[in-house]
């Protein structure tokens, strides 16, 4: 089969495109380019825009400037065996510069005197001569017209692959491919968007061209208005084919499943406020308002309950639970961990033990004797609420679900949450998450749900410093962790992992970083353990916690520090999620640069759970990079989540923000979440009408677009209406 004897289509084999072959088709497969369509949409990374024209007498150091001008000097000087330098002399009416090319002999045959050439590049004073090194040249012939110079699309690359020729590859695959690709944005919508994007004060000063059009412009531009309208019209099809996906899944839930209506009354809800001990905060009161309602609704509530830490969230769920089971309905409650369902156990055991409400636990330590005992009991109907962990997914009954409650939603999987919803029952759903998420993300991975945020924090919390350690000041916070443990308050230690020998666990930290620090720089709590309880704290109680201990040992030693019996606490990050000690205030990290942010402000958010100042102290492992330096002093600098999720997504980069553990989403390929969110607003906004005017997009003119939507969404529509 030769390259001319089949017809290109996105399909292609990229070996049979013109000038590839076999061998370069290997060569590019290792950066993902196996076909015609993977070359046509491999949109170039960066470009390299010509420089400005200018007069010599213009030219300023540090500024790139091209000219046009005749050589009347050149000479190649060689200095040593292998070693010359090449000099010519570029004059016009302007005035004259000098143009040097290092161990390049072969500019001797192409640059000669009396030829016109144009030069780019930046030029340095060398003396009182202006100078070129290394400029880019083109030969001009001599009583043609000047081109105009182009802009030049950079491209990813590979061993063996140079830009050049990348550049002829994506061009054999445009020449193939770009007029018969299908427009799925009708012109209409086109004209729509662009009186948008220009309304949303984004610079566009094209209207959105045609997909071809588009797809060559954002290839070899003609020009910065040209390059911005194609990449802004790829960005924006990008964003609304993913953002109708989700407005289908909104209204997916409101038109295919049924819920049984729960109203808040003003009878129950004065009834539940009334057993809250304090002064709700105003967020709290309006996420209650906001819950009251999607739960009187015919079709589940779907709502994200996102919250700083120590903002109460808890407090909200708990009056969605007393909702459910005011209306003779049930409640459950699903934690990443059993300590924390533990804790969610006692909580609501404390706050309504004089009430008639039966509460459950569910959870992997139980004997089988005890789950036997629940499970009956939940179908039953003789349990109202049931809080538990992923034991709550496996073989379980409810008699009549009414809500589900997630803490802590990023610790669970899609489907994880989804079979909470097995069994041909509809409950509502609220979904809590710690993790402060930035607006870009909300707007994408949380598209389809409905978002309550609480700022506020109840009164009376203490605040919380946070310090960037050096080793230099370890001897110092030490003796500071005595002074506050002699004071009566308690402390913290965490670490990266359990032991000095093991590798990083699941239960140790997610790594950022595993080639960051050898095994023997990264700190272990065992390690850890061993040299405070001996050494620096031997005169205090000092406890072990980490995630391979059973569960009736971490009970053991979490209720030992929560009833004060131990003072200080040396932990995995098992303890990030829902510990509420109040009465420790101090907390140090070691081998920091091994926690992301949000890891680090979740952990942080332990000791601001009483009316104390906490006080927190982050220690690296080895040598710190400027990168880890510098993202750590954004943790010191600001203990705002929303302000920490922003910069950390900022650092981070997007990434792959739609990894299947958490959406199943498939990853973005030109839209970029930091940049592009005017872009995605539009697109939102846009997605949602047109989902509100046809919710099939049965027009017929929506019929390619919907074929690019279902192709890209398709299969992950059944999992939209949960979180």
């Amino acid at each position: 089969m030769t390259e001319n004897s089949i017809e290109t289509t996105l399909g292609t084999p990229a070996k049979f495109l013109p000038g590839i072959g076999s061998l370069r088709a290997e060569k590019l497969a290792k950066i993902g380019l196996r076909t015609a369509g993977d070359l046509l949409f491999c949109f170039p990374r960066s470009y390299e825009f010509p420089a400005p024209p200018a007069r010599v007498d213009q030219l300023r150091e540090g500024q790139s400037a091209s000219l046009v001008g005749t050589i009347v000097d050149a000479e190649i000087v060689s200095r040593t065996p292998g070693k010359s330098i090449f000099g010519a002399v570029v004059q016009n009416d302007s005035g004259a510069v000098r143009i040097v090319f290092f161990n390049q002999p072969f500019r001797a045959e192409q640059i000669t005197f009396d030829r016109r050439v144009m030069i780019s590049g930046e030029p340095k004073l060398n003396g009182l001569r202006w100078e070129f090194v290394h400029p880019k040249v083109t030969l001009l012939e001599d009583d043609g017209e000047i081109k105009k110079p182009r802009i030049l699309p950079i491209y990813p690359l590979t061993e063996g692959v140079k830009q050049n020729e990348m550049r002829h590859y994506v061009n054999a695959a445009i020449d193939g491919l770009c007029e018969t690709l299908t427009e799925v944005l009708p012109v209409d919508l086109r004209d729509q968007a662009t009186a948008a994007l220009r309304a949303a004060e984004i610079d566009l000063r094209l209207p959105l061209p045609d997909i071809c059009t588009a797809v060559r412009s954002i290839h070899w531009p003609a020009d910065q208005n040209d390059l911005a309208a194609a990449r802004t019209r790829l960005v924006f099809q990008e964003l609304l084919v993913m953002q109708l996906a989700l407005a289908m899944r909104r209204r997916k839930l409101t038109t295919d499943l049924r819920s049984t209506p729960l109203p808040a009354s003003a009878m129950l809800d004065a009834r539940i406020i009334n057993r809250f001990p304090f002064e709700l905060t105003g967020d709290q009161k309006a996420a209650m308002k906001d819950v009251g309602r999607d739960m009187g609704r015919q079709f589940p509530m779907n709502r994200l309950l996102q919250g700083d830490v120590g903002s109460g969230k808890t407090v909200v769920a708990i009056y969605a639970m007393m909702l459910a089971v005011g209306h003779s309905h049930q409640a459950v409650l699903m934690a990443p961990t059993e300590v924390l369902a533990r804790q969610h156990f006692q909580t609501l055991t404390r706050m309504l033990a004089d009430s008639r409400v039966r509460i459950g636990l569910l959870c992997g330590s139980l004997t089988a004797a005890e789950r036997r005992e629940t499970l009956r009991k939940t179908a039953s109907g003789e349990i109202d609420l049931l809080v538990g962990t992923q034991a709550l997914l496996y073989g379980i009954e409810f008699k009549n679900l009414g809500l589900c409650v997630i803490d802590e939603q990023h610790k669970f999987g899609v489907r994880q949450r989804v079979q909470l919803r097995s069994g041909g029952v509809d409950p509502h759903y609220l979904v809590m998450s710690a993790t402060p998420i930035p607006r870009s993300v909300a707007m994408t991975i949380f598209g389809d749900v409905d978002l309550t945020t609480l700022r506020e924090k109840p009164p009376g919390r203490g605040s919380v410093n946070t310090y960037l350690g050096r080793d230099e000041w370890r001897d110092r916070w030490w003796t500071f962790v005595k002074k506050q443990l002699d004071e009566g308050r308690q402390a913290f230690i965490v670490a990266p992992r359990v032991s000095a020998q093991a590798s990083p666990t699941q239960d140790d930290v997610e790594v950022p970083d595993e080639d960051s620090a050898t095994d023997e720089d990264v700190s272990s709590v065992e390690t850890v353990y061993e040299e405070l309880r001996t050494g620096t704290l031997a005169k205090y109680q000092v406890g072990l916690l980490h995630g391979r201990l059973s569960s009736d040992e971490k009970r053991a030693v979490m209720e030992a520090f929560a009833d004060g019996e131990t003072d200080v606490l040396v932990s995995t990050t098992v303890i990030e999620v829902g510990i509420d000690v109040p009465n420790a205030t101090v907390m140090t990290i070691l081998g920091a640069q091994r926690f992301g942010l949000a890891q680090l402000h979740q952990l942080r958010g332990r000791v601001s759970r009483g009316t104390h100042a906490g006080h927190v102290c982050v220690f690296t492992d080895g040598e710190q990079s400027p990168e880890e330096f510098e993202r750590l002093k954004v943790l010191e600098s600001t203990s705002d989540g929303f302000e920490l999720a922003e910069a950390d997504f900022k650092m981070r980069g997007p990434g792959d923000v739609f990894g299947s553990r958490q959406s199943g989403m498939p990853p973005l390929r030109i839209a970029d979440l930091m940049n592009d969110i005017d872009v995605l607003q539009v697109a939102r906004e846009i997605a949602q009408q047109t989902i509100d005017e046809d919710p099939e997009l049965s027009d017929p003119k929506w019929d390619a677009l919907k074929k690019q939507l279902m192709r890209r969404y398709g299969k992950r529509l059944d999992l939209g209406d949960v979180a």
